[in-house]
């Protein structure tokens, strides 16, 4: 059995990851309105039906701001930590709140969630696998560092969405205050795509199908640069770059290969 991965949206202005088999799904964060969220499901056709359970990454904005309606309308469960909730400024008796636990999987029907810990300048930040029979799919972003427990979850992966955040030119060169630019490139905040470059070729597993790059800056990274850094590397991983606007293409990772476009969809709709 398989995994239907997409990116709903990737970036500062928002992120939202959906993996699942034909049965059930789940979204790592939702830092997109519950409008977007339809209406990016129905075009790639993919019933919300099948979302069974929301984890969260951290309590930055753009991984929490659709939670609310999102999880109210459809009446789902959202995995999430005491130190990510304390900030979240909701009536508690009106959601489902489950606490996780680093390194301890969840199950949601064939699906295994685990979350482990990161390097962020959040209160409590959590990277997520999802595994589904012999298949592994990693969500790996807002990340200060590639840290062992990256490495080792990411040695692991069939299929990964992982952070390219900034390119270190860019960077440097770029208007934003030193204390922002200090931020992003120290040890809680992003990686840079360098970093993930350096894991990419020293860890990727050979089973590995895609990569997904996430997180990429508006004024930091270019969606062509990170694209060509990656293919020219990539031995057959199919690259794909994850937008900040719209969502990507669904994605079949399995041991019978990949299935694209249309005929992907279709398997949704039956």
């Amino acid at each position: 059995m398989g995994l239907f991965i997409t990116s709903l949206n990737s970036g500062s202005n928002g992120n939202c990851y959906y993996v699942g088999n034909e049965q059930e799904a789940v979204l790592i964060d939702v830092g997109i309105s519950c409008r977007e969220v339809e209406k990016r499901m129905k075009r790639l056709g993919l019933s919300i039906s099948k979302i069974k359970a929301i984890f969260i990454s951290h309590e930055h904005t753009d991984h929490i701001s659709g939670i609310p309606i999102l999880a109210k309308k459809y009446n789902l469960p959202v995995y999430i930590t005491p130190g990510t909730l304390q900030h979240l400024r909701l009536n508690f008796e009106e959601y489902q709140f489950i606490h996780f636990i680093a390194d301890e999987p969840v199950i949601i029907g064939d699906l295994i969630v685990t979350a482990f810990r990161k390097f962020h300048d959040a209160s409590d930040p959590h990277s997520f696998t999802i595994t589904c029979g012999d298949i592994t799919v990693g969500v790996f972003t807002d990340l200060g560092i590639a840290c062992d427990n990256l490495i080792s979850h990411f040695s692991k992966c069939h299929a990964a969405f992982l952070e390219a955040n900034y390119d270190d030119e860019m960077l440097d060169n770029g208007g934003y205050p030193f204390f922002l630019k200090r931020r992003i490139s120290g040890g809680n905040g992003h990686l840079s795509n360098k970093q993930a470059l350096e894991l990419f070729i020293n860890h990727r597993p050979e089973f590995m199908s895609h990569l997904l790059l996430s997180h990429l800056s508006k004024n930091n990274n270019c969606p062509d640069l990170v694209y060509e850094l990656f293919n020219n590397q990539a031995n057959g991983v199919e690259v794909i770059v994850a937008s900040r606007h719209e969502e990507t293409a669904v994605y079949y990772i399995g041991d019978k290969g990949v299935v694209n476009g249309r005929a992907k969809q279709l398997a949704f709709e039956l």
